[in-house]
């Protein structure tokens, strides 16, 4: 596991110009589980997501006592457009550290580089795997595992990965948190990028990323991307060959109709439960699907929660919006 450069609090999340609160999920997912630690938000003109902070100017972040900008966005491909470049470099004046997790590294910018060295701060790459990583040997490891998987990317894997590591908790199971992307490494410190890592190597880290544990230990594996997306398939399935999970959770947004990013409808949560027991019974022949996560943030109370009993029903498992309405049908799914 990558063991993080300590990264100062407070946060100032920089959420420039995303159009959307799905692209700045990086910031969204800190607020919803580090609020503590998210001072305010920077956003550009053109941005079009809140995330309910206070807007806050680099100086005005500096008074306030932030000590570092974090990149909370996660675009395609995860660039540094240009019209970022004033605001970075406006943080590192101010002396904030910056922290990011996209594919262009901050220090790779020689300008960046220069300024903040000039300036005595940091730039932090989070996206950067350990060295030494082999291919995977789908031999059995001891402990157990659940790896929550999705009909889309973006669609709640991550927090249905982080509530269920708590809900897991307050059952009295010993669990342990696994992220697998740039948020989930800045809230919980520790993990591995596992979208950056060479093909070969994916379902090897994964295997690192959960070893040998007690019997009755439970790791839970954030999961990445979707099997059917044709975008991320590829880290889906490396990831899911090397979790080499006991039971996977299901995440799907009944709402969306197209994937993220691509033109391509959204997946059907029957498709995406049938291909992952096939595909992951190469490491683990006894896998199984132990419930749904729907993600019900775009519908009424009440309407969520006829969606979600009738998705229970349809798939004859246990369902739930575990931000909404809790865990507990799925931690009695995967304890089953």
């Amino acid at each position: 596991m990558t063991a993080l450069q300590p990264i100062e609090t407070p946060y100032l999340i920089f959420l420039g110009d995303a159009p959307d609160d799905l692209t700045a999920k990086t910031g969204g997912g800190l607020v919803q589980w580090r609020r503590d630690s998210c001072v305010g938000q920077l956003r550009l003109p053109a941005c079009g997501c809140d995330l309910g902070l206070p807007d806050m100017s680099v100086e005005q972040a500096r008074e306030a006592g932030a000590r570092t900008l974090v990149i909370g966005i996660a675009n395609p491909g995860g660039f540094i457009p240009e019209s970022w470049l004033p605001s970075m470099k406006a943080a590192i004046a101010a002396g904030l550290d910056i922290a990011s997790g996209l594919h262009n590294r901050l220090n790779d910018n020689a300008e960046l580089a220069a300024l903040a060295e000039k300036h005595g701060t940091r730039l932090i790459d989070l996206r950067i795997p350990p060295k030494g990583l082999r291919t995977g040997k789908g031999k059995k490891r001891t402990g157990k595992r659940v790896l929550t998987v999705g009909t889309d990317c973006a669609i709640g894997k991550k927090y249905t990965a982080l509530a269920l590591t708590e809900g897991l908790k307050a059952h009295g199971v010993n669990a342990t948190f696994r992220a697998t992307g740039q948020t989930g490494i800045l809230i919980d410190g520790t993990g591995l990028p596992m979208d950056c890592i060479i093909g070969d190597f994916i379902s090897g880290a994964a295997e690192i990323a959960s070893p040998d544990n007690e019997p009755d230990h439970w790791d839970v594996i954030e999961g990445q991307g979707s099997l059917l997306h044709p975008s991320y398939a590829g880290v889906t399935l490396g990831l899911l060959h090397g979790s080499q999970p006991d039971c996977f959770i299901v995440c799907h947004e009944p709402t969306r109709t197209n994937m993220r990013d691509v033109a391509a409808p959204i997946a059907k949560v029957e498709d995406i439960i049938r291909l992952t027991i096939e595909l992951g019974r190469l490491t683990n022949p006894d896998i199984r699907c132990a419930g749904i996560s729907v993600n019900t943030h775009r519908l009424e109370e009440a309407e969520a929660r006829s969606v979600v009993d009738a998705i229970s029903k349809e798939h004859n498992l246990p369902a739930s919006d575990p931000v909404r309405f809790g865990v507990t049908p799925l931690i009695e799914g995967i304890l089953a």
